[in-house]
C-alpha cells in the first residue's frame, strides 16, 4: 500500500474535525450572544462624552431578563413580556429597541422611572421638581476625523464644549455636554412617566 493511500483517511478525518470545531465555535458564539453578551457600536454622539462615536461595548443581556428581542437576528413571537425580568435603575445605560421599528437599537441613560416628572429648565435637569446636582467639569473637544470610517449616523466638530458632572439622588454620577448653553433645550413640564412597559 502506498504512502498516499495511508494519508487519505487521515486527511478526511482532519477535514471533518475542522468542520466540527467550527460548528461548535459558531454554536458557542451564538449562545453567548443570545444569553450572555452582545456587542454594539455607538453610531451617534448622544451619549458623549461617556460613550464616543465608534466606541464598541458589550451589553450584559441578563440584567433585565430575556424577551423575544434578545435573539440577535430573529425575533420570534413565542411569548409576551420578559423571563427573569428586572427593572432598570436611574442612571443605568441601557440598550433597547424602538417599539414601532424593532430593527433600530438605541443606547441611552435611564433618567425617568415610572411615575417621575422630567423637565429641563435653564439647562438643568429636574426630576420630580428637584434639580439634579450639576457641577462644571472642564471642556470637551473632538473633530470629525475621530469618527472617520465608523459608519456613524452623523458627526460634528466639538470644540471647547462645556462639560458638567451630574449626580442623581442615588449617587450615580456621569459627565454631560452642554451643547445649547442658552437654554434652547428647555422643555415643558412633563406628565408622569407611565407604568413600566419593558418588553
Amino acid at each position: 500500500m502506498s504512502v498516499t493511500e495511508h494519508r487519505k483517511p487521515e486527511e478526511k478525518n482532519a477535514f471533518w474535525e475542522t468542520i466540527v470545531v467550527l460548528f461548535q465555535a459558531f454554536l458557542l458564539a451564538g449562545v453567548i450572544r443570545t444569553v450572555l453578551l452582545q456587542p454594539f457600536t455607538i453610531p451617534s454622539g448622544s451619549m458623549m462624552p461617556t460613550l464616543l462615536i465608534g466606541d464598541y461595548l458589550l451589553v450584559n443581556k441578563f440584567s433585565y431578563g430575556y424577551s423575544r428581542y434578545s435573539l440577535p437576528l430573529y425575533n420570534p413571537d413565542w411569548f409576551e413580556g420578559r423571563l427573569f425580568g428586572g427593572e432598570p435603575a436611574r442612571g443605568d445605560v441601557v440598550v433597547f429597541r424602538l417599539p414601532s421599528d424593532p430593527s433600530i437599537d438605541y443606547i441611552k441613560r435611564v433618567v425617568g422611572l415610572p411615575g417621575d416628572r422630567i423637565q429641563v429648565k435653564g439647562d438643568v435637569l429636574f426630576i420630580n421638581d428637584k434639580p439634579v446636582e450639576r457641577k462644571e467639569d472642564g471642556t470637551f473637544t473632538t473633530d470629525e476625523e475621530d469618527t472617520e470610517g465608523v459608519g456613524v449616523q452623523y458627526s460634528r466638530d466639538y470644540q471647547g464644549v462645556p462639560v458638567f458632572r451630574e449626580t442623581f439622588d442615588n449617587g450615580v454620577s456621569f459627565d454631560t455636554l452642554d451643547l445649547t448653553p442658552t437654554g434652547e433645550g428647555d422643555t415643558p413640564r412633563s406628565s408622569p412617566f407611565p407604568p413600566s412597559t419593558i418588553s
